[in-house]
């Protein structure tokens, strides 16, 4: 394909044609979860699954990809799949706009053979099954911890989930995980910047949202974070 020509430039053929072989899915496609699908894309991976139930609102518009005046209120999946289509038409992709919750989640992850698993869903108990489910099946997972009440990208960082440090939502989920007998065995993308004071507002109920300020450029800082990871792994350099 002449619109890889750059990506076989730099990782060469036999690279290029293990991310044509993949099949990655994607759940949430908020301010992280749609940068890190478009990313994916462009990177040449052949086969998608892009999962959301959300449409896009007006308060979007200052962080997510799919979020335009001209897009409020139609579904994210239908957005970001006619991007990612238009990008690749060979793209084998498939949408899916449920709620991604308990036994759903298993059916979501045993629907596909799933090679990777971007986690960029934004609330407690639905992440930690969808974490859970796909350490129990071998599957590799990159998770995005929380972008918002943040502002320096250079404090960004992609280590195992036990090395995270200095970030709230972070320590939330390693306390939900370790309960579930989860220590340790994913990458985690967070950011160690003290978060700014009444910039957050937490909910550890199940399901819940957290309300954070945000700014345009770190959930996109965090999506390429996560497909950096996928990339890097599946091409076998990821270190």
């Amino acid at each position: 394909m002449e619109w890889l020509e750059r990506t076989e430039l730099l990782l060469g053929r036999a690279k290029l044609d293990r991310l044509r072989q993949a099949n990655v899915l994607i759940v949430g496609l908020g301010g992280v979860g749609a940068y890190a699908a478009e990313m994916i894309c462009r990177a040449g991976v052949g086969s998608m699954t892009i999962a959301d139930a959300d449409t896009v609102s007006a308060s979007n518009i200052n962080r997510q990809l799919v979020a335009l005046t001209s897009t409020i209120g139609q579904a994210k999946t239908s957005v970001l799949a006619q991007r990612l289509l238009d990008i690749n038409p060979d793209l084998q992709l498939r949408t899916v706009g449920g709620f991604i919750k308990d036994e759903a989640t298993y059916t979501l992850l045993d629907s596909e053979p799933y090679t990777y698993v971007v986690d960029a869903i934004d609330t407690l108990s639905p992440k930690a099954h969808l974490i859970k489910g796909c350490l129990d099946r071998g599957i590799p997972v990159v998770s995005s911890m929380g972008a918002g009440a943040k502002t320096d990208p250079t404090k960004v960082e992609i280590e195992d989930i036990a090395r995270t440090h200095h970030c709230p939502l972070a320590h939330m989920r390693r306390k939900r995980l370790h309960k579930m007998g989860i220590h340790t065995g994913f990458q985690a993308v967070f950011s160690a910047e003290k978060i700014r004071e009444g910039a957050m507002i937490i909910d550890e109920q199940t399901n819940k949202k957290s309300n954070t300020g945000t700014i345009s450029y770190m959930p996109a800082v965090f999506g390429c974070c996560c497909a950096s990871v996928v990339i890097r792994d599946l091409i076998g350099e990821l270190r």
